[in-house]
Protein backbone atom coordinates (compact mmCIF):
# COMPACT_ATOMS: atom_id res chain seq x y z
CA UNK A 1 0.00 0.00 0.00
CA UNK A 2 1.44 3.41 -1.03
CA UNK A 3 1.77 5.84 2.22
CA UNK A 4 -0.73 8.75 1.71
CA UNK A 5 0.23 12.45 1.69
CA UNK A 6 -1.82 15.53 1.99
CA UNK A 7 -1.55 17.99 -0.70
CA UNK A 8 0.38 20.79 -0.91
CA UNK A 9 1.24 22.52 0.51
CA UNK A 10 0.35 20.45 4.16
CA UNK A 11 2.96 18.42 2.17
CA UNK A 12 6.39 19.53 1.13
CA UNK A 13 8.91 16.97 0.63
CA UNK A 14 12.04 19.27 0.81
CA UNK A 15 11.22 20.60 4.29
CA UNK A 16 13.58 17.16 5.59
CA UNK A 17 15.75 17.38 2.69
CA UNK A 18 16.54 21.14 4.37
CA UNK A 19 19.52 20.21 6.33
CA UNK A 20 22.56 17.82 6.89
CA UNK A 21 20.76 16.62 10.16
CA UNK A 22 17.23 16.28 8.94
CA UNK A 23 18.09 14.40 5.60
CA UNK A 24 20.39 12.00 7.73
CA UNK A 25 17.34 11.30 9.62
CA UNK A 26 14.90 10.26 7.05
CA UNK A 27 17.55 8.50 5.49
CA UNK A 28 16.21 4.89 3.88
CA UNK A 29 19.65 3.43 3.50
CA UNK A 30 22.60 3.55 5.33
CA UNK A 31 25.50 2.47 4.11
CA UNK A 32 28.63 1.37 7.03
CA UNK A 33 32.42 -0.05 6.66
CA UNK A 34 31.00 -3.54 7.77
CA UNK A 35 29.11 -3.85 4.74
CA UNK A 36 32.35 -4.12 2.54
CA UNK A 37 34.23 -6.79 1.46
CA UNK A 38 37.43 -6.16 -0.14
CA UNK A 39 38.90 -8.17 -2.66
CA UNK A 40 42.80 -8.16 -2.49
CA UNK A 41 45.00 -9.35 -5.45
CA UNK A 42 48.29 -11.60 -4.40
CA UNK A 43 51.46 -11.82 -6.59
CA UNK A 44 54.79 -13.94 -5.35
CA UNK A 45 57.75 -12.12 -3.63
CA UNK A 46 57.98 -10.33 -0.42
CA UNK A 47 57.40 -6.39 -0.11
CA UNK A 48 56.15 -5.86 -3.53
CA UNK A 49 53.04 -3.84 -4.26
CA UNK A 50 52.37 -4.34 -8.10
CA UNK A 51 49.64 -1.46 -9.68
CA UNK A 52 47.57 -2.91 -12.26
CA UNK A 53 47.17 -0.79 -15.01
CA UNK A 54 43.58 -1.12 -15.62
CA UNK A 55 42.63 -0.60 -11.98
CA UNK A 56 43.76 2.79 -11.48
CA UNK A 57 45.07 2.81 -7.14
CA UNK A 58 44.86 -1.45 -7.06
CA UNK A 59 47.62 -3.34 -6.80
CA UNK A 60 48.85 -6.80 -6.55
CA UNK A 61 50.29 -7.14 -2.74
CA UNK A 62 53.29 -10.08 -1.74
CA UNK A 63 52.11 -11.92 1.23
CA UNK A 64 53.59 -9.43 4.06
CA UNK A 65 51.95 -6.39 2.01
CA UNK A 66 48.67 -8.62 2.38
CA UNK A 67 48.54 -8.81 6.06
CA UNK A 68 49.15 -5.36 6.21
CA UNK A 69 46.24 -4.93 3.83
CA UNK A 70 44.30 -6.86 6.27
CA UNK A 71 45.35 -5.17 9.64
CA UNK A 72 44.04 -1.66 7.35
CA UNK A 73 40.92 -3.70 7.08
CA UNK A 74 40.32 -4.29 10.90
CA UNK A 75 41.39 -0.64 11.47
CA UNK A 76 39.03 0.60 8.84
CA UNK A 77 35.88 -1.97 10.45
CA UNK A 78 36.05 -4.00 7.28
CA UNK A 79 35.36 -7.63 8.18
CA UNK A 80 36.09 -9.66 5.14
CA UNK A 81 38.78 -9.31 2.52
CA UNK A 82 38.44 -11.72 -0.50
CA UNK A 83 41.95 -12.83 -1.99
CA UNK A 84 42.84 -13.60 -5.61
CA UNK A 85 46.34 -14.85 -6.88
CA UNK A 86 48.27 -13.82 -9.97
CA UNK A 87 49.63 -16.93 -10.84
CA UNK A 88 53.05 -17.45 -12.05
CA UNK A 89 52.03 -18.56 -16.12
CA UNK A 90 54.55 -21.79 -15.12
CA UNK A 91 52.51 -23.09 -12.25
CA UNK A 92 49.24 -23.21 -14.85
CA UNK A 93 48.52 -26.22 -16.45
CA UNK A 94 45.50 -28.03 -18.40
CA UNK A 95 44.60 -30.03 -15.02
CA UNK A 96 45.11 -27.04 -13.08
CA UNK A 97 46.49 -28.71 -9.77
CA UNK A 98 48.03 -25.50 -8.42
CA UNK A 99 44.38 -24.80 -7.29
CA UNK A 100 44.25 -27.35 -4.49
CA UNK A 101 48.58 -27.29 -3.62
CA UNK A 102 48.20 -26.49 0.10
CA UNK A 103 51.10 -24.05 -0.51
CA UNK A 104 49.75 -22.00 -3.41
CA UNK A 105 49.93 -17.96 -3.04
CA UNK A 106 46.15 -17.55 -1.98
CA UNK A 107 46.55 -20.62 0.92
CA UNK A 108 50.02 -18.89 2.59
CA UNK A 109 48.74 -15.49 2.70
CA UNK A 110 45.31 -16.66 4.22
CA UNK A 111 47.10 -18.92 6.70
CA UNK A 112 49.65 -15.36 7.45
CA UNK A 113 46.25 -13.86 7.82
CA UNK A 114 44.72 -15.51 10.13
CA UNK A 115 47.48 -15.84 12.34
CA UNK A 116 48.49 -11.78 12.21
CA UNK A 117 44.56 -10.71 11.84
CA UNK A 118 42.62 -13.32 13.28
CA UNK A 119 39.61 -11.45 13.61
CA UNK A 120 39.21 -10.27 9.99
CA UNK A 121 37.38 -13.01 7.83
CA UNK A 122 39.30 -14.67 4.55
CA UNK A 123 37.09 -15.24 1.45
CA UNK A 124 38.55 -17.52 -1.14
CA UNK A 125 37.62 -17.99 -4.67
CA UNK A 126 36.54 -21.47 -6.05
CA UNK A 127 37.02 -21.92 -9.48
CA UNK A 128 40.06 -22.71 -11.83
CA UNK A 129 40.83 -19.97 -14.06
CA UNK A 130 43.80 -18.63 -12.07
CA UNK A 131 45.75 -21.76 -12.75
CA UNK A 132 44.03 -23.02 -15.68
CA UNK A 133 46.54 -23.16 -18.91
CA UNK A 134 42.99 -22.47 -21.03
CA UNK A 135 41.71 -19.79 -18.45
CA UNK A 136 38.71 -21.42 -18.39
CA UNK A 137 36.90 -21.76 -14.91
CA UNK A 138 36.59 -25.62 -15.73
CA UNK A 139 38.73 -28.72 -17.35
CA UNK A 140 38.76 -28.09 -21.10
CA UNK A 141 39.16 -30.91 -22.92
CA UNK A 142 38.56 -30.32 -27.06
CA UNK A 143 37.76 -26.66 -26.62
CA UNK A 144 34.68 -28.37 -24.21
CA UNK A 145 34.59 -26.68 -20.43
CA UNK A 146 33.93 -30.02 -18.82
CA UNK A 147 31.52 -29.74 -15.85
CA UNK A 148 31.59 -32.97 -13.88
CA UNK A 149 35.29 -33.60 -14.20
CA UNK A 150 35.86 -30.03 -13.08
CA UNK A 151 33.79 -30.79 -9.80
CA UNK A 152 36.16 -33.16 -8.33
CA UNK A 153 38.84 -30.42 -8.96
CA UNK A 154 37.00 -28.11 -7.16
CA UNK A 155 36.82 -30.19 -4.14
CA UNK A 156 40.12 -30.45 -3.88
CA UNK A 157 40.79 -26.70 -4.31
CA UNK A 158 37.72 -26.01 -1.41
CA UNK A 159 39.03 -28.58 0.81
CA UNK A 160 42.66 -26.97 0.41
CA UNK A 161 41.79 -23.38 0.89
CA UNK A 162 39.46 -24.46 3.97
CA UNK A 163 42.39 -26.83 5.28
CA UNK A 164 44.17 -23.08 5.12
CA UNK A 165 41.73 -21.54 7.23
CA UNK A 166 39.80 -19.71 4.91
CA UNK A 167 36.18 -18.34 6.89
CA UNK A 168 34.54 -18.23 3.59
CA UNK A 169 34.47 -19.89 -0.11
CA UNK A 170 33.25 -18.44 -2.98
CA UNK A 171 32.70 -20.45 -5.79
CA UNK A 172 32.83 -18.94 -8.66
CA UNK A 173 33.27 -21.46 -11.05
CA UNK A 174 29.44 -21.51 -12.23
CA UNK A 175 29.47 -25.83 -12.80
CA UNK A 176 26.53 -27.34 -12.56
CA UNK A 177 25.98 -29.35 -8.81
CA UNK A 178 29.06 -27.73 -7.10
CA UNK A 179 27.51 -26.03 -4.15
CA UNK A 180 26.31 -29.69 -3.16
CA UNK A 181 29.56 -31.47 -3.99
CA UNK A 182 31.09 -28.76 -2.01
CA UNK A 183 29.03 -28.89 0.56
CA UNK A 184 28.92 -32.28 1.27
CA UNK A 185 32.92 -32.28 1.00
CA UNK A 186 33.59 -30.05 3.91
CA UNK A 187 30.72 -31.88 6.04
CA UNK A 188 32.62 -35.17 5.37
CA UNK A 189 36.33 -33.08 6.14
CA UNK A 190 34.67 -31.87 9.03
CA UNK A 191 35.01 -28.11 7.95
CA UNK A 192 31.05 -27.77 8.96
CA UNK A 193 31.37 -24.09 9.76
CA UNK A 194 32.74 -23.34 6.72
CA UNK A 195 30.58 -20.33 5.14
CA UNK A 196 29.80 -20.88 1.30
CA UNK A 197 28.96 -17.54 -0.61
CA UNK A 198 28.06 -18.88 -4.22
CA UNK A 199 28.33 -16.56 -7.60
CA UNK A 200 24.67 -18.01 -7.81
CA UNK A 201 23.64 -15.20 -10.29
CA UNK A 202 27.07 -14.81 -12.31
CA UNK A 203 26.72 -13.31 -15.73
CA UNK A 204 28.67 -13.79 -18.77
CA UNK A 205 29.92 -9.87 -18.81
CA UNK A 206 31.78 -7.22 -20.66
CA UNK A 207 32.40 -5.78 -17.55
CA UNK A 208 35.78 -8.55 -16.51
CA UNK A 209 38.36 -7.52 -18.48
CA UNK A 210 39.99 -5.50 -15.43
CA UNK A 211 40.07 -8.27 -13.53
CA UNK A 212 41.79 -10.72 -15.71
CA UNK A 213 44.53 -8.42 -16.47
CA UNK A 214 44.75 -8.46 -12.53
CA UNK A 215 44.78 -12.12 -11.88
CA UNK A 216 46.75 -12.65 -15.39
CA UNK A 217 44.00 -14.73 -17.25
CA UNK A 218 43.65 -12.32 -20.39
CA UNK A 219 46.54 -13.86 -22.59
CA UNK A 220 45.84 -17.43 -21.51
CA UNK A 221 41.69 -17.42 -22.06
CA UNK A 222 40.87 -19.03 -25.16
CA UNK A 223 37.04 -18.55 -26.15
CA UNK A 224 34.67 -17.26 -24.04
CA UNK A 225 32.45 -18.31 -21.12
CA UNK A 226 29.23 -18.13 -22.16
CA UNK A 227 28.67 -22.37 -21.84
CA UNK A 228 28.32 -21.82 -18.13
CA UNK A 229 28.16 -18.10 -17.25
CA UNK A 230 24.64 -16.64 -17.49
CA UNK A 231 23.03 -14.51 -20.43
CA UNK A 232 22.49 -11.04 -19.22
CA UNK A 233 19.16 -10.95 -20.67
CA UNK A 234 18.05 -13.24 -18.26
CA UNK A 235 16.16 -12.91 -14.81
CA UNK A 236 13.95 -15.36 -14.19
CA UNK A 237 16.98 -17.69 -14.67
CA UNK A 238 19.08 -16.40 -11.90
CA UNK A 239 15.66 -17.01 -9.34
CA UNK A 240 16.13 -20.51 -9.92
CA UNK A 241 19.94 -20.85 -9.91
CA UNK A 242 20.04 -18.91 -6.21
CA UNK A 243 17.11 -21.41 -5.16
CA UNK A 244 19.07 -24.67 -6.29
CA UNK A 245 22.56 -23.18 -4.75
CA UNK A 246 20.24 -22.25 -1.46
CA UNK A 247 18.26 -25.49 -1.32
CA UNK A 248 21.95 -27.33 -1.89
CA UNK A 249 24.01 -25.92 1.14
CA UNK A 250 24.59 -21.76 0.23
CA UNK A 251 25.10 -19.83 2.74
CA UNK A 252 24.78 -16.73 1.37
CA UNK A 253 24.16 -15.86 -2.11
CA UNK A 254 25.98 -13.34 -4.91
CA UNK A 255 24.94 -11.35 -8.02
CA UNK A 256 27.73 -10.46 -10.57
CA UNK A 257 28.33 -7.76 -11.55
CA UNK A 258 26.90 -5.49 -9.89
CA UNK A 259 25.71 -2.23 -11.11
CA UNK A 260 24.15 -3.64 -14.58
CA UNK A 261 22.24 -5.78 -12.38
CA UNK A 262 20.92 -4.26 -9.35
CA UNK A 263 17.31 -5.38 -10.36
CA UNK A 264 18.70 -9.03 -10.16
CA UNK A 265 19.83 -8.01 -6.75
CA UNK A 266 16.63 -7.19 -5.83
CA UNK A 267 14.32 -10.13 -7.52
CA UNK A 268 17.02 -12.26 -5.45
CA UNK A 269 16.44 -10.68 -2.04
CA UNK A 270 12.76 -10.25 -2.31
CA UNK A 271 12.20 -13.66 -3.08
CA UNK A 272 14.32 -15.53 -0.66
CA UNK A 273 14.98 -13.59 2.41
CA UNK A 274 18.56 -14.76 2.38
CA UNK A 275 22.31 -12.91 3.00
CA UNK A 276 22.31 -11.58 -0.48
CA UNK A 277 25.67 -9.91 -1.83
CA UNK A 278 26.68 -7.86 -4.78
CA UNK A 279 29.90 -7.96 -6.69
CA UNK A 280 31.14 -4.39 -7.85
CA UNK A 281 33.11 -5.72 -10.43
CA UNK A 282 36.69 -4.29 -12.04
CA UNK A 283 34.95 -2.85 -15.28
CA UNK A 284 32.86 -1.09 -13.15
CA UNK A 285 35.61 0.13 -10.65
CA UNK A 286 37.47 1.54 -13.81
CA UNK A 287 35.09 3.39 -15.26
CA UNK A 288 34.50 5.35 -11.93
CA UNK A 289 38.35 6.12 -11.74
CA UNK A 290 38.50 6.88 -15.07
CA UNK A 291 36.18 9.13 -15.28
CA UNK A 292 37.28 10.76 -11.85
CA UNK A 293 40.88 11.03 -13.19
CA UNK A 294 39.58 12.86 -16.22
CA UNK A 295 37.43 15.39 -14.16
CA UNK A 296 34.45 14.42 -15.48
CA UNK A 297 32.69 13.65 -12.18
CA UNK A 298 32.97 13.53 -8.67
CA UNK A 299 34.83 10.60 -7.93
CA UNK A 300 34.16 10.65 -3.98
CA UNK A 301 30.37 10.97 -4.59
CA UNK A 302 30.32 7.91 -7.41
CA UNK A 303 31.75 6.06 -5.49
CA UNK A 304 29.76 6.15 -2.49
CA UNK A 305 26.47 6.62 -4.29
CA UNK A 306 27.00 3.56 -6.19
CA UNK A 307 27.85 1.54 -3.09
CA UNK A 308 24.76 2.88 -1.67
CA UNK A 309 22.85 1.55 -4.82
CA UNK A 310 23.73 -2.14 -3.90
CA UNK A 311 22.23 -1.53 -0.01
CA UNK A 312 18.83 0.31 -1.51
CA UNK A 313 18.59 -2.80 -3.98
CA UNK A 314 18.41 -5.29 -0.93
CA UNK A 315 22.34 -5.88 -0.67
CA UNK A 316 23.44 -7.22 2.46
CA UNK A 317 26.91 -6.23 1.63
CA UNK A 318 29.06 -5.66 -1.37
CA UNK A 319 32.60 -6.75 -3.01
CA UNK A 320 34.45 -3.23 -4.13
CA UNK A 321 38.02 -2.40 -4.44
CA UNK A 322 36.82 1.12 -3.24
CA UNK A 323 36.04 -0.64 0.36
CA UNK A 324 39.23 1.17 2.06
CA UNK A 325 38.82 4.25 0.50
CA UNK A 326 35.15 4.19 1.15
CA UNK A 327 35.62 3.03 5.08
CA UNK A 328 37.65 5.66 5.39
CA UNK A 329 35.45 8.47 4.46
CA UNK A 330 32.29 6.40 6.41
CA UNK A 331 34.30 6.16 9.74
CA UNK A 332 34.90 10.41 8.88
CA UNK A 333 38.89 9.94 8.14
Amino acid sequence: MQPLSAPFPATRFRRPRRTPALRALVAETALAPSDLIWPVFLRDGEDLAEPVASMPGVERLSVDRAVAAARQAAALGIPVVALFPYTDPALKTPDAAEAYNPENLVNRATRAIKAAVPDVAVMLDVALDPYNSDGHDGLVRDGVVLNDETLEVLVKQALSHAEAGADILGPSDMMDGRIGVLRSALETAGHRDTVIMSYAAKYASAFYGPFRDAVGATGALKGDKKTYQMNPANSDEALRLVARDLSDGADMVMVKPGLPYLDICRRVKNAFGAPTFAYQVSGEYAMIEAAALNGWLDGERAMLESLAGFKRAGCDGVLSYFAPRAAKILQGG
